[in-house]
This record gives structure tokens, sequence and C-alpha cells, in this order.
């Protein structure tokens, strides 16, 4: 399932985008909102893979709202919608993956989706995210396992990196890759378990992970399953 988020002020056209949305992706999860806060209130709970987003509008505009997404890990694609081509250029420091006209809506936008989801099925593969040593893209498969470290993130591939963001909003991102949930502090990858104990997990290079109780018949019959495949 895909996740998309809509921002537009206008109600109408708010409705417009997001019906015309669910016609070009069947399966899809759509949240609409009409101001920025409310959709940057959102995104730090739960994150998308597309965002359309209005520029022209009260209060936030959506250069406004793209520069306080900045610092999300997982970036969504970002599609400006504007009735106003005089303000394209200033969004293009915000690398957006594309643009659509609100005046030709009905022809822009199923190609804009469609490229966006063509784009999102090769980066399947890999996670991106921010970190101090700057933006990082990794193979899923050489991830291990990732730790909570308070409002930050510790993740052990070939080396270890440390970004901002919550354990429950990268197990919704990566949700159907692989990685399970086995304890409130730790995402592990069920390539890299070896053998899996009643209250813990050990991986290949040795490493022992602990199962906790609220999620150890979950996290014990997933590991279970793939092991067995």
């Amino acid at each position: 399932m895909t996740i998309i988020m809509i921002c537009d002020d206008e109600k109408k056209m708010l409705s417009d985008i997001a019906a015309l949305t669910s016609e070009v992706i069947n399966d899809s999860s759509i949240s609409s909102f009409q101001n920025g806060r409310d959709l940057i209130s959102a995104m730090k709970e739960r994150s998308c893979e597309i965002l359309l987003l209005d520029i022209d509008m009260p209060e936030l505009n959506g250069l406004k709202i793209a520069h306080a997404l900045s610092d999300v890990t997982a970036k969504p694609l970002l599609i400006f919608v504007t009735s106003h081509d005089e303000l394209v250029y200033d969004s293009l420091q915000f690398h957006p993956f594309g643009f659509v006209r609100k005046s030709h809506l009905a022809r822009e936008l199923p190609k804009m989706l469609g490229d966006a989801i063509n784009e999102i099925s090769g980066k399947e593969t890999h996670f991106c995210f921010h970190s101090s040593e700057g933006d990082v893209k990794l193979k899923l498969d050489d991830i291990r396992y990732f730790e909570s470290d308070g409002n930050y993130i510790k993740l052990f591939a070939a080396e270890e990196y440390r970004f901002r963001e919550t354990l429950t909003s990268l197990e919704n991102t990566l949700a159907g890759n692989g990685f399970v949930r086995i304890h409130k502090g730790f995402l592990v990858n069920q390539s890299a378990v070896k053998i899996i104990n009643s209250d813990e997990c050990v991986l290949y290079d040795n490493t022992r992970l602990p199962i906790g109780r609220s999620y150890s018949d979950t996290a014990r019959k997933q590991l279970m399953r793939y092991m067995l495949k």
C-alpha cells in the first residue's frame, strides 16, 4: 500500500486531487490536509511515500512546509501542485520530484503519480536517511538492526549510524521489508537472525538482542516463518 498525503487550502481542489489520486493508485492510503500545521504534525507521527503539496497557501505556504520537513528521515517524493508557475523556480531548492499545474490536473497528475510509483518501486531495496555525516543510502540487506536511542535511532550495518527518528515510525516505513519488531527498543532484519531463544535472538555476527515479552509471540512467529522458507 502506498501512503500518500495531500495538502491544499482549497477544499474543492483538495477533494479533486484526492479523488484522482485514488483512481490512479488503487492500493493507497490517502490523508488530506487543508493547512500546513496539521500536515507537519501528521508527518511527525507517520511517514508517507508521496506528498502532494500546494505552493501558494495562507499562513504556511508550500515552500515553508517543505523547509519544515527538510529534516524528516524518510523523505517522501515531493510533488508541488500549483496555479503559479512563477513560484516553481523558488521551489527547486527542495529538490521536488515534479510539478503539476492545477489548470492541467486531469492530464498531468496521473502521469506524475505513475512516475512516482515507478520511482518508489526502484527504491524498495534501499533505505535512505539523514545523519550528522550527511545523506546516507544503504541496501536493506546490509542493515542488521535498529536500536532506539531516545529521540534518535542507531543503525547497525558495516558501520554504525545515528539519526533522528522514532522506532515506531521506522517500523511503519519498513513494513513488508523483512524487519521485525522484537522489543520496544529493537527492530531486527530477519535475514540477520541465526538463533531464536525464548528471550533473545542471536545474529550471524553473534550480536545478542533481547526479545520483549509483549513482542515475543508475534516476533518469534515471524522469524520462524522466515527461517523455515
